[in-house]
């Protein structure tokens, strides 16, 4: 007897919530695919670009520094017979160096190479939300979330595209 005082109890609230919604639009929901629009969109296409470029860079002359040690290596192996005690250390000494300043300069490298893409993607995801929030403002979204954030939408709510049309558009302007 209880339990049937607290069902009717609960649908007439729920009954009594839900009816005012009755004559309310439906709630306008938009997702975004972040991961899209950085590689479709020219600004995203870019950035891609320039961080490649970078790290081509780097690699190029971390490249060049293992073929200096393996050279070093090289010669080693050929003179160890014919080269003095002191000779050898000196070669050795200086791959040491050698080795140790490669692997700074990887660390640097990533470093630099993570910070320059944190900042382009900073600036690219505060450029996209704003250009989210004014499709929102402007159409009547009530919520525009990241496609992460979803388990499950309908593809009819993904505004990537007109996204990417208008961030395409915002960048050529500027």
């Amino acid at each position: 007897m209880r339990s049937s005082v607290s069902v009717f109890a609960f649908m007439a609230v729920i009954v009594a919530f839900a009816y005012p919604a009755y004559g309310a639009d439906i709630a306008k929901i938009g997702v975004v695919n972040f991961q899209r629009i950085l590689s479709e969109s020219e600004p995203g296409q870019d950035i891609q670009a320039r961080l490649q470029a970078k790290g081509g860079e780097m690699e190029s002359d971390l490249r060049s520094l293992g073929k200096e040690i393996e050279a070093l290596e090289e010669e080693l192996k050929q003179r160890a017979t014919v080269i003095s005690k002191e000779k050898r250390e000196e070669i050795r000494r200086e791959m040491d160096i050698k080795r140790y300043d490669l692997q700074s300069k990887q660390k640097k490298y990533q470093s630099e190479l993570r910070e320059l893409e944190s900042k382009m993607l900073e600036k690219l995801q505060t450029e996209i939300f704003s250009l989210a929030e004014e499709i929102g403002k402007k159409e009547g979204y009530l919520l525009i979330i990241e496609k992460s954030a979803a388990i499950y939408y309908p593809s009819s709510i993904d505004i990537t595209d007109q996204l990417i049309e208008k961030y395409n558009a915002s960048a050529t302007d500027s």
